[in-house]
């Protein structure tokens, strides 16, 4: 069995290689060739080009590169048809992945979508296009799957793998004990500005002034960083060096570690929220984007929230803040608030778990069984 998989970003390398280990313990010999990350090439994965070259963001910034990205579509498109594999997987990245699995699809090879576009937030049109574009839509969340049977996709909803990895009741002394700060007596706050660096650009600076606000009124109080890779800790580094009397220590990658070892985290929107939910831990979500992304991107979204918490939830059970909402002063009062309200926490950590059950579905074992009945089929 060939299998072809396009996987986008660091997540989308989660998410292949959790399907390629479930797939794997049916048909041992099966091949899997694309893009993908260094999770998904540690089990056999080949890859023809570095993930980390389909890991853009917005609406401006992607056209910077877009020459590249159009020939390695095209690169793609030609080896699949001229190679046709047992079935097509794109993972993520909907603006590159959609109009390959289309062209894919055309060829008479099986298509599957996995982790739905935010259609049903914004730009729902795109639903037509979907629909010609893939054999079996995947879904991480139940919200996702009920719009999707609505416009009469095959869809199903199969999870999210961190809700099966991440235990119900995590404990937070054995994070601590591993980061060495089980015997310090502080409070921490998590920082994690983002993986991508236009997201540790547009709001590492404020997530500094954001400390320096709060240990000029806590003594007690501490901050730990994780950072997602060499580069972003590069990025980190040299705008500390401006804040060098703050009580802040940095770690490579280890982000569940950071969350967890928290009393509250400051985060960027993304999949780092969906982590510290699952952790049972307060957040406080921001988000910034280049201005002229911002402007083109508000008047299309249809939801109120950007915070994956609040949007499983449906309402606003953790504070949220976009673009110059996302100021010092504000995330700063936002913070304050949950460390001077235990009850708050316990009352979150409760509504938490609700959700965590929710999302709790064997996903990598559900996927590979839809993918294998579709191939089948």
């Amino acid at each position: 069995m060939r299998i072809g998989i396009v996987a986008g970003e660091a997540s989308g390398d989660l998410l292949g290689a959790g399907l390629i280990g479930a797939i794997q313990k049916r048909f041992p010999d099966a091949t899997f060739e694309g893009v993908g990350g260094d999770k998904m090439k540690a089990l056999g994965f080949d890859s023809f080009f570095p993930l980390e070259r389909l890991a853009v963001m917005g609406l401006v910034e992607p056209l910077k590169r877009l020459p590249e990205l159009l020939r390695m579509r095209r690169q793609l498109k030609r080896h699949f048809v001229q190679n046709p594999p047992d079935v097509f997987i794109g993972i993520d990245s909907p603006d590159f992945n959609l109009n390959l699995e289309k062209h894919i699809k055309r060829a008479g090879i099986k298509t599957v979508h996995y982790v739905s576009p935010s259609v049903w937030a914004w730009r729902q049109g795109r639903i037509k296009t979907i629909k010609s574009c893939v054999d079996l839509m995947l879904t991480l969340f139940p919200h996702e799957e009920r719009f999707y049977h609505e416009h009469q996709v095959p869809v199903i909803c199969v999870g999210h793998m961190l809700a099966d990895s991440i235990p119900l009741n995590p404990q937070t002394v054995s994070a601590k004990r591993s980061l060495n700060l089980e015997k310090s007596g502080k409070r921490y706050i998590a920082l994690l500005p983002g993986s991508r660096s236009t997201e540790v650009k547009q709001l590492w600076p404020c997530f500094l002034q954001v400390a320096q606000q709060l240990c000029n009124e806590l003594p007690d109080l501490e901050f730990i960083v994780a950072c997602a890779s060499d580069s972003r800790k590069a990025e980190i580094l040299s705008e500390l060096e401006k804040y060098n009397h703050l009580p802040i220590q940095v770690y490579d990658g280890r982000a569940q570690d950071v969350m967890l070892a928290s009393d509250v985290v400051l985060m960027a929107s993304g999949t780092a929220s969906l982590e510290a939910m699952l952790l049972k831990k307060p957040m406080v979500i921001c988000y910034r984007l280049a201005a002229l992304s911002y402007f083109l991107l508000s008047r299309l979204v249809k939801v109120k929230y950007i915070g994956l918490p609040n949007l499983l939830a449906g309402r606003q059970v953790v504070p949220e803040y976009i673009q110059n909402q996302a100021s010092p002063d504000n995330l700063a009062q936002a913070l304050r608030f949950y460390l001077q309200q235990p009850g708050e926490m316990r009352l979150l950590s409760e509504e938490f778990l609700k959700l965590h059950m929710l999302l709790k579905r064997n996903a990598a074992e559900s996927a590979a069984a839809a993918i294998l009945k579709l191939v089948s089929d």
